[in-house]
């Protein structure tokens, strides 16, 4: 494959930057039978959920040919492979096997392991006594952090506690679009806090077992405002407060927005310095801003979700820009404005921010959109390096094709093709395109 360079060489950044790519364990690994079940089995299994009636079953198979995806990884030339473990599967007889081959496999083709120590995967057992609305789920995620960290913790350096937060509580207990399927609107809040909860007794739990770099991945993006209008731009702050500042106010500050906190459950005051035990450095996954404006007093459908009429807020269309296969707009400059914004409002309680995910859907091996699209936003970061954001990392997601959770097998994101019928995988366009562009990159392979 061909890959034609969308502009010029990118700018270079600093040798010590880490490259690398992202997936997820329910999204790839396929091999359900050999775990206990997760929530999004039970999900999935209800007709209707899923848009193509698919199921991540068998999904890419990563579970049995992971050491042929560690060879494309390392044909790629990142630093680092983003992955995520299973919770159901570590519940599982021998589950954290699978985990140690992986990790082997990594470190032989010097790469670096960078887990996500959950990503929506709930074991079922515990959904069905409550999942994140109970708060002892925080608790028992603590045990499993601990579990996974005294097996892995001799080779892995680098952890990630939680993947978005803000859409598993949205999709998945808000507005019923993900597993487990709760339409609970902001009945949902305390999901939210029990996950913040449980990443802040993860990172006791990391910390104790020695870890020394540990961070989140937070889904955050701009929010743009329909109009001047004061009830338009009251909508889009309250909008941001939801999406934005829940999630990383708790985290930076030690303190949920104004009026937030009273309706949270427990003692929030104690449970905020748990929230807030310090990180290394702070994960931010960004795709599009969001155009917000006053409630329309009808349902909206965005990014293929239904949003009630009784929100307080409507999600508008982001009229004059591109857009990818799922409809999303495509806005490199967004990023910039977004880690600037973060860099102005946390100013020293911000770590070192890396991006633990940025990526686009688009049919076709021949993907010249994707390579415009990833060419646009690591010139974007780059803007925001020169503007005094201290950025340490890019994560493309995702490396292969793969499960796109509601979406089925509809949207691809890979940088790989994955031929569902025979499990092929093809290298992209965009492959070669991101494998050259890191070849002209200084870099610092003994960091890895």
């Amino acid at each position: 494959m061909i890959a034609r360079m969308a502009t010029n060489p990118l700018p270079q950044f600093p040798p010590g930057f880490l490259w690398g790519v992202s997936t997820s364990a329910h999204q790839i690994e396929g091999a359900a039978d050999e775990r206990a079940p997760s929530v999004w089995d039970a999900f999935t299994a209800d007709p209707g959920h899923i848009k193509d009636a698919s199921t991540a079953a068998v999904a890419c198979d990563h579970y049995h040919r992971y050491e042929e995806d560690v060879a494309l990884i390392a044909g790629l030339g990142v630093d680092a492979y983003r992955f995520s473990i299973s919770w159901p599967r570590v519940n599982s007889p021998g589950g954290l096997d699978f985990y140690d081959r992986l990790v082997d496999e990594l470190s032989a083709a010097g790469i670096r392991p960078v887990p996500t120590l959950f990503h929506w995967d709930l074991p079922l057992d515990l959904e069905e006594s409550g999942g994140w609305l109970n708060r002892d789920t925080a608790e028992r995620f603590a045990e499993y952090t601990a579990v996974v960290a005294a097996r892995l913790g001799d080779r892995v350096k680098k952890w990630i506690t939680l993947n978005e937060p803000a859409e598993h509580t949205l999709l998945g207990y808000a507005l019923g679009a993900h597993a487990p399927g709760k339409q609970l609107l902001f009945d949902a809040l305390p999901v939210a806090h029990h996950q913040l909860l449980a990443h802040g007794l993860a990172v006791r739990a990391l910390r104790a077992a020695g870890a020394t770099d540990i961070g989140i991945a937070n889904s955050h993006g701009p929010t743009w405002a329909a109009s001047r209008r004061t009830e338009d731009v009251e909508a889009a702050d309250f909008y941001d407060i939801l999406l934005n500042r829940l999630f990383a106010d708790p985290l930076l500050l030690g303190q949920y927005p104004e009026g937030i906190g009273e309706l949270m459950p427990g003692d929030v005051e104690a449970d905020l310095k748990i929230i807030a035990e310090p990180i290394d450095w702070y994960g931010i996954n960004y795709y599009q801003p969001t155009k917000v404006g006053a409630p329309e007093g009808e349902e909206i459908e965005f990014s293929g979700l239904t949003l009630p009429a009784e929100l307080p807020f409507s999600v508008r269309e982001l009229e004059g820009y591109p857009v990818t296969d799922f409809g999303w707009p495509v806005v490199p400059e967004a990023l910039t404005e977004l880690l600037v914004g973060f860099h102005e409002r946390y100013g020293d309680r911000l770590p070192p921010v890396v991006i633990t995910e940025n990526g686009c859907s688009y049919d076709g091996i021949d993907d010249q959109e994707r390579i415009t699209f990833l060419d646009g936003h690591v010139r974007a970061l780059h803007r925001a390096l020169e503007q005094g954001v201290d950025v340490r990392g890019y994560f493309v997601w995702s490396l292969m094709d793969n499960f796109e959770w509601a979406e089925g097998y509809a949207r691809r994101f890979g940088l790989v093709h994955v031929d569902y019928e025979t499990l092929e995988r093809t290298p992209k366009a965009s492959y070669t395109w991101l494998r050259d562009a890191l070849r002209a990159q200084p870099r610092a392979r003994e960091q890895r």
